[in-house]
């Protein structure tokens, strides 16, 4: 079902919430307060991870359909004398790309804007070539002149920054912007729920979580997938689209953006999860790719599956070009493609699914 102007409302919101890794709450409220519009009830924890669900029938299984709702980063590490910040990554930040970017730190007076800064090339020796910056050389500059200013301007050590960059249409149909990994996930959980309350009722129970801290490893889904335990689990994230120049197909895949979503298979993936995607995808003329783990996935996957005493999971993907810039890139028609593969996996589960490896 195509986005209506609601929808693409919703996701700029999502988007333009501040919400990096250890300090989802404002972005978590927002999703909340969509969610429960098409949910029997919404819970949250006390890291807060919050999930929606729908009740199924009686003694039907519980699916799981999670995302993660945490971005990159920085923190404030140091205070100079002179008023200039010193930062440490939040999660996986590209340090990189960061010098003369805009950033906006959540201060305990409100957001406070600030610059990496960025000696002018004039000023800067060039005899050799020039290295990627350390983290540790960045600068940010709030307009303080001393540590007593940028004390007033209610920041200390501690306090998260995410860029400043804005989200935008690049095309009719394509997205760029920060954090769209993976507050584009929480976005179709949303959207699936939706689909889900519009159409047949579904047996099983579907549980939509929105989960924090992924980007240090997973904590928030751990602690809410021990909590919920479901039945089966297909984690959305999104996936590195390897089409465009400089990328290794050998090395890397291949994923192209607008391709539809795509399935993993192997490592943490159960096969019969991953069939299970398959035939519904192959049922509804949904387009899937396909790629492989061979360690593990990289992604709230990694914990889940382990959870209690083991939950079928899959991991699906939505191609994303630039991922950890400012310019992450996606297309709406995978997004779609995406609810509509989620929402038909989870109209596909009955009491009689039980997703297991049989071996005796």
């Amino acid at each position: 079902m195509p986005l209506s102007d609601d929808d693409r409302q919703f996701l700029f919101d999502l988007l333009r919430t501040p919400s990096p890794t250890g300090f989802e709450a404002p972005g978590q409220r927002l999703w909340a307060a969509r969610a429960a519009a098409q949910a029997d009830r919404v819970e949250s924890d006390a890291y807060g991870s919050a999930w929606a669900t729908r009740d199924g029938k009686k003694d039907a299984p519980t699916v799981l359909l999670e995302a993660h709702a945490d971005e990159i980063g920085f923190a404030i590490k140091y205070v100079t004398d002179e008023g200039f910040l010193r930062v440490d990554r939040i999660g996986g930040s590209d340090h990189a790309i960061a010098r003369a970017r805009r950033i906006m730190f959540l201060g305990s007076k409100g957001p406070v804007p600030g610059v990496l800064g960025n000696t002018a090339i004039h000023l800067r020796d060039r005899k050799d070539e020039e290295k990627v910056p350390k983290v540790e050389e960045l600068f940010v500059d709030v307009g303080a002149s001393s540590k007593e200013e940028v004390a007033e301007l209610g920041l200390r050590v501690g306090q998260p920054g995410v860029y400043a960059e804005a989200v935008e249409m690049l095309t009719d149909t394509r997205v760029t912007g920060r954090a769209l990994d993976n507050r584009l996930g929480g976005f179709v959980l949303t959207q699936v729920l939706a689909e889900l309350a519009g159409g047949k009722k579904h047996a099983a129970a579907v549980t939509a979580l929105n989960a924090v801290q992924e980007e240090i490893g997973g904590n928030g889904a751990r602690m809410a997938a021990y909590a919920i335990e479901p039945d089966v689990a297909v984690v959305l994230d999104v996936t590195h689209a390897t089409d465009s120049p400089g990328i290794e197909k050998a090395k890397h895949g291949d994923v192209r953006l607008g391709g539809g979503p795509s399935v993993t298979h192997g490592t943490v993936n159960h096969p019969a999860v991953v069939e299970r995607l398959i035939e519904v995808a192959e049922q509804n003329d949904i387009p899937l790719q396909h790629e492989s783990s061979s360690r593990f996935s990289g992604t709230d996957t990694d914990v889940i599956f382990t959870t209690r005493r083991g939950i079928p999971s899959a991991l699906v993907s939505i191609p994303m070009r630039y991922m950890h810039s400012t310019v992450e890139t996606v297309d709406l028609a995978d997004v779609e493609h995406t609810v509509a593969l989620l929402a038909a996996f989870a109209r596909s589960v009955t009491a009689d699914d039980t997703f297991r490896t049989e071996i005796l």
